[in-house]
């Protein structure tokens, strides 16, 4: 197997041509393009319990994500015909060295020890690029950390991950992606009885904030440095060796996490459950669960059924985030300073940054999707104006941005209330005075605002024909929509189409 490169920090890989010729007497899967350099793995063992996926009767590959796997230089064709067994857990990959990780978390505000229940990382695959991902299995069945669940997952929370992480990835958000959804042949057992199925899920890493809050409450400073170091090299690289690097990392996660809720916003998105096991480090968007995108404009929705109090609301977020990594912030305490006075106050100081990384991210977005290129004064009431209306008047998020970055706007009584074309006159008046071709600003704001989304109703309609027909036709075509979403084409105009209603009452489920 020819060598790869690694990221700045990290060892090189080691033996890989004799862990080849091992695997290949084991019996194991030798397909050509799998490159694993498993750091995590040589991590002190609280981190990790070394386990297999269980392996299931039936296998099939029922989608492959084709673009992901030349990304990742994998051999594309012969695992699109063959991955089933790899994909399902019943084969290991060449070079695996598979684990669950250990982490806790804070769930709906309630700390607990936790762990992959019902994931397991296979390993960490080089890019002919030198890039490195994580390459995990959810759904593969029990691990150390299952806290009496099967470990198993259902059809429809896999297919709903695969189209929602795509569909964030094709957006520009950040987020981990989708390689394989592979059914087992078993049945699981939730509400009613589910066809079983394994998404293989692609990531930076699967270093979360509850990794973190596991390693501080084993109180062993040399382990927690042990873990921010890694981190730092894996993703933070510019800042090793730098003065007080520890407090340069908590700086530099709040701000990707801050960029990352303000695309969230800007796009309509609802995490749904936003546990500080689910916050990734990297700054990606990771666990997509009770998940959705808004339909109808207000600031409270919220879809996930088990979030009864709207702890994790669509204007919740960035409140949430802040939160989260205060928790963060309270695992690196030790490292940030070794007077816990001292350390209290540096780490309150970055988290006083919070607000305004958010805040500045969101208003240049916004400006973005309305055309305009610099604030000014009245920027903020005009948007203001803009987001009221919307909420007064139920209008559709998506669509009503969208419909702005064209000349004419649709002829719809939504439209023609008085108090949108208030806004609407304001808004031209303020477009004239910047001064930029109108032509011009249209073309850019068509680059910034999607014409289509996944609509809850439409992956709702996708998933029903996959898991209760073994129709997979839907979902392919909703994919290939989805994978150029600022493209408005006739041929797809339905997927623009919100639901009766607005989507109200619409309920999302974790799948577990």
């Amino acid at each position: 197997m020819k060598s790869c490169l690694t990221v700045p920090g990290l060892r090189s890989l080691s033996l890989q041509t004799l862990m080849s010729t091992v695997d290949t007497l084991r019996g194991v899967n030798t397909a050509p393009g799998w490159c694993f350099d498993n750091s995590y793995a040589r991590l002190p063992g609280i981190l990790y319990t070394r386990t297999n996926p269980v392996p299931v009767s039936n296998p099939e590959l029922v989608i492959f994500n084709s673009a992901l796997s030349d990304c990742l230089g994998l051999d594309t064709e012969r695992l699109a015909v063959e991955g089933a067994g790899v994909f399902s857990g019943n084969q290991l990959p060449s070079g695996a060295d598979s684990i669950a990780q250990a982490y806790a978390g804070h769930q709906f505000g309630h700390f607990t020890m936790l762990g992959d229940g019902r994931a397991v990382l296979l390993g960490e695959q080089m890019t002919p690029s030198g890039h490195r991902f994580d390459m995990q299995l959810k759904g593969s069945g029990q691990t150390a950390y299952s806290r009496r669940g099967d470990g198993r997952a259902a059809l429809g929370p896999m297919l709903r991950e695969y189209i929602i992480s795509e569909a964030m990835h094709a957006l520009g958000i950040p987020t981990t992606r989708s390689l394989a959804v592979t059914t087992t042949g078993e049945m699981v057992f939730r509400d009613t009885i589910l066809r079983g199925a394994v998404l293989t899920r692609v990531a930076q890493s699967h270093i979360r904030v509850g990794t973190f809050e596991f390693v501080a409450i084993q109180k062993d400073i040399n382990l927690l440095r042990t873990v921010a170091d890694y981190m730092i090299k894996r993703h933070y690289a510019s800042l090793a060796g730098a003065e007080n690097c520890y407090a340069l990392f908590l700086r530099e996660v709040i701000d990707r996490q801050a960029e990352l809720v303000a695309r969230w916003l800007l796009t309509g998105f609802i995490h749904g459950v936003m546990n500080t096991d689910n916050m990734a480090v990297s700054g990606e968007t990771i666990d997509y669960g009770p998940c959705a995108f808004m339909d109808t404009y207000d600031p409270e929705t919220v879809f996930s059924s088990i979030d009864m109090q709207g702890r994790y609301s669509y204007s919740n977020q960035p409140f949430i985030a802040q939160w989260n990594l205060t928790r963060f912030a309270e695992s690196l305490l030790p490292l940030i300073d070794g007077n816990q006075d001292e350390a209290v106050k540096l780490a309150e100081s970055e988290l006083r940054t919070f607000g305004g990384r958010f805040s500045r991210y969101w208003t240049s977005g916004i400006l973005e999707k309305i055309g305009l290129k610099q604030v000014q004064d009245g920027d903020a009431e005009l948007i203001e104006s803009l987001l009221n209306c919307m909420k007064e008047n139920a209008m559709d998020y998506t669509n009503t941005f969208r419909d702005l970055s064209n000349h004419m706007l649709p002829v719809a009584p939504v439209y023609q209330s008085p108090l949108f074309l208030a806004w609407y006159h304001q808004w031209q008046k303020r477009l004239e005075q910047q001064g930029s071709d109108l032509s011009d600003v249209y073309a850019a704001m068509r680059m910034c605002n999607p014409a289509v989304i996944p609509r809850n109703h439409r992956v709702e309609e996708a998933l029903s024909a996959a898991v209760d027909h073994a129709d997979i036709s839907a979902v392919q075509r909703l994919l290939t929509v989805l994978r150029s979403p600022f493209i408005e084409s006739s041929e797809y105009a339905h997927y623009r189409q919100p639901p009766a209603g607005g989507g109200a009452g619409y309920r999302t489920f974790c799948g577990t």
